[in-house]
């Protein structure tokens, strides 16, 4: 970054790397992120830029004129997609590449983009309950496996934010809430509202299955990021293997 001192050149590197981790706390592919990186980097004079990104960790290298290098390391502990947070954070990246905004400025906008509030808790409920019926009706349920699907997708809801509260594990918030969902769909079976079990499972099921992670270690693996995208696949099978446990267990009970 010829001009800068060094203290400048870590001020704006500080800055890129939140932008990128915001980034891929909302769900990005790391080629995203490194390449967000990189381009607001050498928007500021950066000679070089060197950045490793995987779903945990992001390493940044910046090599200039004035003071040879500097490097800042991220520790992502965990993800959330967010896809309008993430194409708020693109547009920010654009225009500090554009207009070469001041850290005062990345910061204030920086605030803006992270304090906009996520859907309200009773919307999140009335979608969970929303997904459950619709794919236990596209799966075969009648309607009234379609009511208590819905029913029990509310349920569901309602048991992850509470376990979330106690425990930060994905692994055994899926199992927990797996477990309940089928215990839900047979008791609904044998004290008569629902018809069939397996087509309330699965709009329960469908809740809970990792796409979006799936799709992002395809995608990742097809960029070359073979790392990432085979972190991200284990990931994503492991927590489906957790689930398949979830309800096979409800179902020998």
């Amino acid at each position: 970054m010829p001009g800068l001192t060094r203290q400048e050149a870590e001020t704006y590197l500080y800055y890129a790397m939140e932008i990128g981790e915001a980034m891929l706390l909302c769900g990005a592919e790391v080629g995203r992120v490194e390449d967000s990186i990189r381009r607001i980097c050498m928007a500021y004079g950066a000679r070089r830029v060197d950045v490793f990104t995987i779903t945990s960790s992001i390493v940044t290298t910046v090599y200039g004129d004035e003071f040879l290098s500097c490097t800042q390391t991220r520790r992502v502990s965990s993800m959330k997609n967010n896809l309008s947070m993430l194409g708020d954070l693109n547009r920010l990246s654009r225009e500090i590449c554009e207009w070469r905004l001041s850290p005062e400025e990345i910061a204030a906008r920086l605030k803006v983009i992270q304090s906009v509030p996520g859907y309200p808790f009773s919307v999140q409920v009335m979608l969970y309950a929303v997904i459950s019926a619709a794919f236990c009706v596209f799966f075969g349920g009648s309607w009234e496996d379609m009511l208590v699907s819905a029913a029990i997708g509310v349920c569901l809801k309602l048991a992850e934010s509470f376990l979330q509260k106690g425990s930060s594990n994905p692994l055994l918030i899926a199992l927990l809430c797996a477990a309940a969902g089928g215990l839900l769909s047979n008791l609904a079976v044998s004290a008569g509202p629902g018809d069939s079990a397996d087509s309330i499972s699965i709009g329960n099921i469908m809740l809970l299955i990792p796409g979006m992670a799936f799709t992002n270690s395809i995608r990742d693996i097809f960029s070359k990021d073979m790392i990432t995208g085979l972190v991200r696949f284990v990931e994503a099978v492991v927590l489906a293997i957790a689930i398949a446990l979830g309800f096979t267990f409800a179902n020998f009970l």
